[in-house]
């Protein structure tokens, strides 16, 4: 991989774990707020929420690194009719903007529920539309490696993979971290399991879906000869041991998930005590560890997202052109 594309490979990993954390937290905003309270939901997803926008601003600063003079990015919007790269960048900096104001305007409650969420919607659209610009950027006919539908559906598994890790890490950062859970209560720790059990599920569908989608494209390749060939023997040897790792950071993260969704399905937080209010408020207290927790979820966040940044330097490692 030419080292000129280590800025693309850290721009499109944060920009789409940026755009799948920002639909995951609405996801659980929408479903389970309605089930557990707007008030509680917002403990737990706030932090995450205010961090989105500026990740992402991060991202779109560090893809400039690429362009050598950051000003071209400016005229290539011009071309937002014809061109992938145009609808990337204006696509990104909208999610980026609307995510931002969305945050504050949550925060601050300025707008009423029903425009808040045509807001969120809207912002989730912007995300959407980016990592699907994005992806087509590099379905290009002459890199037979790149042009496959491989490419932009690995990138949406990568945007929901990422983007629902990074949210359970928040979830439990914010309930076991002293200075973050003073402020967060115990009254969260039912949803905190519920949300969990759901983002480890859908995490775990979407570790089949990716070990299926990367076989079936190199085999594709593969089966092609020439260029094709070249990538596939690329995206498997070329690295050396970089895929041997990426398997095996993968599979690590996958079966920590697998194990923490078994403990989570196993273990129910009960009720202690009254609340001092004698509300009758439960205090809950969860049966699983706190630190086994933390260092579950933590790690196969870890793994995964080394994993995907492995598989994505491989990624622009297989660019081999026909002709070339």
């Amino acid at each position: 991989m030419d080292t000129q594309d280590i800025p693309l490979v850290i721009f499109t990993i944060l920009a789409q774990m940026s755009v799948g954390a920002f639909v995951v937290n609405g996801f659980l905003h929408v479903f389970a707020g309605r089930k557990n309270g707007q008030a509680k939901i917002d403990k737990l997803s706030d932090p995450a929420l205010y961090a989105i926008g500026p990740v992402m601003v991060v991202a779109l600063c560090i893809s400039l690194a690429h362009l050598g003079d950051p000003l071209h990015a400016l005229y290539t919007c011009e071309n937002f009719g014809r061109s992938w790269l145009s609808r990337e960048i204006v696509f990104g900096v909208a999610f980026a903007v609307l995510a931002i104001v969305f945050s504050v305007s949550h925060g601050r409650k300025w707008f009423n529920p029903i425009l808040l969420q045509a807001l969120g919607a809207l912002t989730a659209l912007f995300g959407l539309a980016f990592i699907f610009s994005q992806g087509m950027i590099y379905t290009i006919p002459t890199i037979p490696g790149w042009d496959s539908w491989a490419t932009p559906v690995s990138f949406f598994v990568t945007t929901f993979l990422l983007g629902s890790l990074a949210v359970g890490v928040d979830f439990v950062a914010v309930t076991t971290i002293p200075r973050l859970r003073s402020r967060h209560g115990g009254d969260t720790t039912p949803l905190l399991y519920q949300s969990l059990r759901w983002i480890s599920a859908s995490a775990m569908v979407l570790l089949g879906v990716q070990f299926v989608v990367e076989p079936t494209y190199a085999l594709e390749l593969s089966s092609k000869g020439g260029a094709a060939a070249q990538s596939a023997n690329l995206l498997l040897f070329g690295g050396g041991s970089v895929f041997i790792v990426e398997m095996v950071l993968f599979f690590a993260g996958g079966a920590l998930i697998a194990f923490f969704l078994h403990m989570l399905r196993a273990d129910t937080p009960t009720p202690l005590v009254s609340g001092p209010d004698g509300s009758g408020t439960a205090v809950v207290q969860a049966g699983l560890g706190q630190r086994m927790m933390v260092y579950a979820v933590t790690t196969a966040f870890v793994c995964v997202l080394a994993s995907e940044v492995l598989g994505r330097i491989l990624f622009y490692t297989s660019n081999v052109r026909i002709g070339f």
